[in-house]
């Protein structure tokens, strides 16, 4: 879903601006901000040291095809949801805390060798659904490319599976970007809890020591207001991308775009 929370205005350069919630708001300069980003070009001049990326929502649109898979492991169960469910109440989550959130809604009980069994289809299900192909979203790869070719540090912080995002990854040719990555099988509590960007940052940081200064000098690009509230807790800056939601819902991150597309970094 795309947010409309931006005034359109003619061709010529985008700007960001820290998000207000006003439709239409103005730079100290003047311009209406518009539907894309360049940091460092209006109210922000800041340069980050190091760029964090969630993956499903922001370099790719597969929360379709995880909610896909969800449900043909979950239907024969008896337990099923639509796919505006799936965006409220599981995307975010990672695999493990959405099946326990399925089965907790419709009263069931599910111990931690049947949800191994649950982790393990649905990991099956869903190779066997990318294998149609996956659409990466507009002006993700670019930016991951450009960002890249500058020697920017730069991780992926992810609810998904590690065998779920590399295959994707090397599809999309961009796996050497992305030395590093934490992902659902690196830690125990899933967005919103910090923990995932707390152990990217860290990564970064022991990767990068004379480069990575702080959390709080880096940005965190995200889609949903779990991954925000999780980058956000761990100390980040973040930049929201309304390609899940609604650019209202995402007012807790300090800038806002409705596309990657046309996003440069300082």
């Amino acid at each position: 879903m795309r947010g409309r929370n931006r005034q359109e205005v003619g061709a010529g350069p985008v700007y960001v601006m820290k998000w207000t919630g006003r439709p239409g708001s103005r730079t100290p300069g003047g311009e209406v901000a518009t539907r894309s980003m360049r940091i460092g070009n209006a109210d922000c001049r800041w340069r980050p040291d190091a760029v964090i990326f969630d993956f499903d929502g922001v370099i790719v649109d597969t929360e379709p095809l995880h909610c896909q898979a969800f449900r043909k492991v979950l239907e024969p169960l008896g337990i099923g949801f639509t796919w505006q469910e799936y965006k409220d109440r599981y995307m975010g989550f990672d695999d493990r805390d959405a099946f326990r959130e399925a089965f907790r809604v419709h009263g069931r009980v599910l111990d931690e060798e049947a949800l191994k069994d649950l982790l393990s289809v649905k990991s099956g299900v869903f190779q066997e659904v990318v294998r149609d192909g996956v659409r990466a979203y507009p002006g993700a790869i670019s930016l991951v490319e450009s960002l890249h070719a500058r020697g920017l540090p730069m991780a992926i912080s992810s609810g998904a599976l590690r065998s779920d995002i590399a295959p994707i990854l090397d599809l999309l040719g961009i796996s050497r970007c992305f030395p590093l990555a934490v992902t659902a099988d690196d830690v125990r509590r899933s967005k919103p809890d910090p923990e995932s960007y707390r152990l990217a940052f860290t990564r970064l940081r022991d990767a990068y020591p004379s480069r990575v200064s702080s959390a709080g000098a880096c940005l965190a690009i995200e889609d949903t207001p779990a991954g925000i509230r999780s980058a956000k807790r761990a100390g980040l800056k973040v930049l929201a991308v309304a390609n899940s939601h609604a650019g209202k819902e995402l007012a807790e991150a300090d800038y806002l775009t409705e596309t990657l597309e046309g996003v440069l970094l300082p």
